[in-house]
């Protein structure tokens, strides 16, 4: 459904700090429901898959390495203009950015362990959505 959901991974420094209560629960408290969660940890290669997009750019190999270093939290987030509503949540990308009270402001260490991903279009949403869930382990 775009439009209304959206994709997010609680990064693998933010959950070895125990901060994914408190990120799951400023989720809910912003009106998001959860469609689909799991905790996984990506191996290098899918971890390589799943930021192929930057496969030119200077950061793809330390961040295969950092989002393939311990368990991530992936889920689906389901509301109404669900990747802009959270794209406000999370903050900017750089937590030096990011506005007071975002979940990067308040749990990122720095630009790479930015804390959280989240989906940048609906249709992004949908592809990283399906990367990691099949349809019937969707609610």
């Amino acid at each position: 459904m775009a439009g209304k959901q959206t994709f997010t991974m609680i990064k693998p420094s933010t959950f070895s700090a125990n901060h994914t209560g408190a990120i799951l629960k400023m989720i809910n408290e912003a009106g998001f429901t959860l469609k689909a969660m799991k905790i996984t940890k990506l191996s290098a290669e899918q971890a390589g898959a799943f930021y192929e997009v930057h496969k030119e750019r200077p950061f793809y190999a330390d961040l295969v390495q950092f989002m393939s270093s311990g368990p991530i939290v992936a889920a689906v987030l389901e509301k109404e203009n669900a990747v802009e509503d959270y794209r406000k949540l999370i903050g900017a990308t750089n937590p030096a950015n990011a506005a007071e009270g975002t979940i990067r402001k308040l749990f990122a260490i720095n630009l790479q362990e930015n804390a959280v991903h989240g989906s940048d279009s609906d249709e992004n949403a949908i592809i990283e959505s399906d990367f990691f869930f099949s349809k019937t382990e969707r609610f």
